[in-house]
């Protein structure tokens, strides 16, 4: 059994871990932690997520002692702020654990970034250099290798999948940008009080505009510039992306259907709807990502629909933790 670790156990993304952790067969639960100036330390899990009573009444500690937490864990998940993984990620690989961040901290590899988005100078570029950016259908290769994996954050996760199929195999006119349109669902803002998203207070509107984090992440990924506009829906979870695309002269849609196919064939996370179009009930509380497309002369729209909290996070760090170790892709997910 793997002994497998969570800081920032008691967001919404810490509870979906600890859960999985505890279906895991392979895996078992080393601790629960938050800050030391966190209100939730000593209380059971269970008693802020009440779903995880009689399964998981572990009590969140206070994260005093990193060395000593390190020495015990084989596995750390890092479900903490940016600037927060990017100061404990270094003690617990330098311990050999294997590290899967679910923060912004490793995610991209380009000067200049982190001060202009993060609002921190990287001080671990030895890191940085050899983080493996946990897109778990595209590169489970590196993942099955390395010792830190950067998952990717909910929205690029929707949009790339969406995308990464038409762009490796050059069905698109890059010189018109992939605008991407993609609404979350509250709980992507987390579970601290914050009046702006809190669900009362939330009327959907776009934010971000041409200045979010995610835009360089998901065009560095991708190898493709892109218009990136996150908006926030007035519901609970979910991510629905729409993005509209042009196509390279003589395109069809059999090429487009080919391109999907080849890239997911053998994937059962992402499900192929065709010309159906994605919704989020369909995905909310799986670990599914929806896909489906309509074509229409060159011009194409891709709709992709997944759980943010899952395939937006945590489940995505399970199918990552799953490669790593050559466990099946989807035990505990299913």
């Amino acid at each position: 059994m793997l002994k497998t670790t969570i800081i920032g156990a008691s967001g919404y993304t810490g509870a979906e871990l600890a859960l999985m952790i505890f279906k895991h067969p392979h895996l078992s639960l080393a601790g629960l932690y938050v800050s030391e100036n966190s209100l939730d330390k000593g209380k059971a899990i269970s008693d802020l997520y009440g779903s995880l009573k009689g399964i998981v009444d572990d009590a969140l500690q206070p994260l005093l002692d990193i060395t000593q937490v390190a020495k015990e864990s084989d596995v750390v998940l890092l479900a903490t702020a940016h600037e927060v993984s990017h100061d404990l990620a270094a003690t617990f690989l330098e311990h050999d654990c294997v590290v899967f961040d679910l923060s912004g901290a490793f995610r991209v590899k380009k000067e200049g970034f982190y001060s202009e988005y993060y609002g921190f100078e990287h001080q671990y570029e030895e890191w940085l250099d050899k983080a493996v950016y946990g897109l778990a259908e595209w590169n489970a290769e590196a993942i099955a290798q390395a010792q830190l994996v950067a998952v990717p954050g909910c929205y690029p996760t929707a949009s790339q999948l969406a995308l990464k199929p038409l762009v490796e195999s050059n069905l698109l006119d890059k010189n018109q940008w992939p605008v991407i349109n993609a609404t979350s669902g509250v709980t992507g803002a987390g579970r601290k009080a914050n009046l702006v998203s809190s669900f009362c207070e939330v009327s959907l509107q776009p934010y971000g505009v041409f200045n979010h984090r995610h835009q360089p992440e998901i065009a560095a990924h991708l190898g493709c510039d892109v218009i990136f506009t996150p908006h926030l829906g007035n519901f609970k979870r979910g991510i629905l992306a729409t993005i509209t695309t042009k196509l390279e002269k003589g395109v069809t849609e059999a090429d487009i259907q080919k391109a999907f196919n080849n890239a997911y064939a053998e994937t059962p996370v992402v499900r192929l709807l065709g010309n159906e179009m994605p919704k989020i009930q369909s995905v909310e509380k799986t670990p599914f990502c929806d896909i489906g497309w309509k074509v229409q002369g060159e011009h194409l729209i891709v709709v992709s629909a997944i759980d943010n909290l899952l395939k937006g996070a945590s489940s995505q760090a399970m199918q990552c933790i799953n490669i790593r170790f050559g466990f099946p892709m989807l035990t505990s997910l299913i």
